[in-house]
């Protein structure tokens, strides 16, 4: 699997601006989308999995790396996407997880994490080890980040099950998981400075390691292309910020692309932009949920028409009680006051909403609007009103007129601008 991605992206060196996007979500309705979008275009599909959603305790969706796999898998036959298209992907893998330990302790783990995410299949791997843990100092060096990034290579090579091949992502400057956690405004591109720094100290500390068989394989160098979001402002691209870390791209003497994080709520012409650009591997997640979430509430208006209100599914009221009695994943990060604060939890570009989809009582919840729904027929001049863009669908016979294939037409919405970006067109 491994290699159709470098074959994919080695299309460059012959003039065509070919790139992928990566899916970074865990849940069924963002893979069923994913998978189906896949097949249509006839693409490879690349689905990561980060080190706090997936690991060998299980992360916050339960799941250990064996079990995410099956999991996507179980949708890509679902969706008749061969199997040999899929690629999955470790986000973040490194001690991030732990980084409230001793880094010695904070490592050990994510050394066993990285090995068990490569025997269960994973074949593209981001070594971050950018974060510091207990007692160290912030921001770590590029030697010790270089140094725990190749501990972590060593364990993935190791537990490569025979000559299956594995690619790697390096690179320090990544953005926070999930958006800015304040208001940004203004954000400054990588340096070539910076970028050739982080290349030339990883590639040392490599071959010192004994690991020059593995540093062909490092494919990609993640890099900030000046974009961002925050709770409700998009960081658009500006190639002009950019200019020089791209024009230094073909001198660093390696076949590698950069990849960026937090692409999120780009506009389209952005996203051709920065494949022509050499940002190859485009990262989306919250954006895919946030179009998830848009679409149950348009569902839930629907509902309010056509269901008595004690048989309503008041998914809306479900969530704001969780969120207010479980407010772990939202608070640290939404500030303000109580009224801004239920703002955010709803409709902040952050889309931290997207950890309670799990819960029990909201997942009943979902599942008493889908019912309610399917019970009925939501007419076409109603759909027309509330999700204008399925409708059409639904007008042409592309999708069908019932909740779980609405929702996810909606995702992929947003999955169709990053595949127009990534299609690949010969430079002239």
């Amino acid at each position: 699997m491994a290699k159709l991605l470098q074959e994919h992206l080695a299309q460059r060196q012959r003039g065509v601006s070919a790139g992928i996007y990566s899916v970074c979500s865990a849940h069924p309705w963002v893979i069923r989308a994913a998978a189906e979008q896949a097949k249509e275009d006839g693409t490879l599909l690349l689905v990561e999995a980060t080190s706090n959603q997936v690991n060998q305790f299980g992360g916050y969706t339960g799941m250990r790396p064996a079990d995410f796999r099956s999991f996507v898998l179980e949708h890509v036959e679902a969706a008749g996407l061969d199997p040999v298209r899929l690629l999955l992907g470790g986000d973040h893998l490194g001690p991030n997880p732990w980084r409230k330990q001793p880094a010695e302790a904070a490592m050990a783990h994510a050394v066993d994490m990285v090995a068990e995410y490569v025997r269960a299949g994973f074949t593209k791997i981001h070594l971050d080890a950018s974060m510091a843990c207990a007692g160290d100092p912030s921001p770590l060096s590029d030697r010790v980040v270089a140094e725990r990034a190749a501990a972590l290579c060593a364990a993935a090579e190791a537990a490569r099950p025979g000559t299956e091949p594995i690619v790697y992502v390096i690179g320090t400057e990544v953005p926070v998981p999930g958006g800015a956690t304040h208001a940004v405004h203004e954000l400054e591109a990588t340096t070539p400075e910076a970028a050739a720094q982080t290349l030339q100290v990883h590639r040392e500390v490599f071959r010192e390691h004994g690991l020059e068989s593995a540093w062909p394989s490092v494919i990609a160098l993640v890099v900030q292309p000046g974009v961002e979001f925050d709770h409700d402002a998009v960081i658009d691209y500006d190639r002009n910020k950019a200019a020089d870390l791209v024009r230094w791209l073909p001198s660093s003497g390696e076949h590698i692309v950069f990849e960026a994080h937090s692409t999120d709520y780009q506009r389209p012409t952005a996203y051709r932009e920065l494949v022509e650009d050499g940002f190859a591997i485009l990262k989306v997640g919250p954006a895919l949920t946030f179009a998830m979430r848009e679409a149950l509430d348009a569902l839930e208006d629907m509902e309010a028409e056509l269901v008595p209100e004690t048989d309503r599914s008041h998914l809306y009221a479900t969530l704001e009680r969780v969120m207010l009695a479980h407010p772990d994943n939202w608070l640290p990060y939404y500030h303000g006051s109580p009224e801004e604060q239920k703002f955010l939890r709803h409709y902040s570009y952050s889309d931290r909403v997207r950890y309670y989809w799990n819960d029990s009582e909201v997942r009943t919840a979902v599942e008493r609007l889908v019912q309610n729904l399917q019970a009925r027929t939501i007419a076409d001049t109603m759909l027309s009103r509330y999700l204008p863009q399925q409708y059409k669908q639904v007008r042409n016979g592309s999708i069908a007129n019932d909740p779980a294939s609405l929702i996810v037409d909606k995702i992929r919405d947003v999955l169709r601008e990053y595949a127009a970006a990534c299609e690949g067109v010969r430079a002239t």
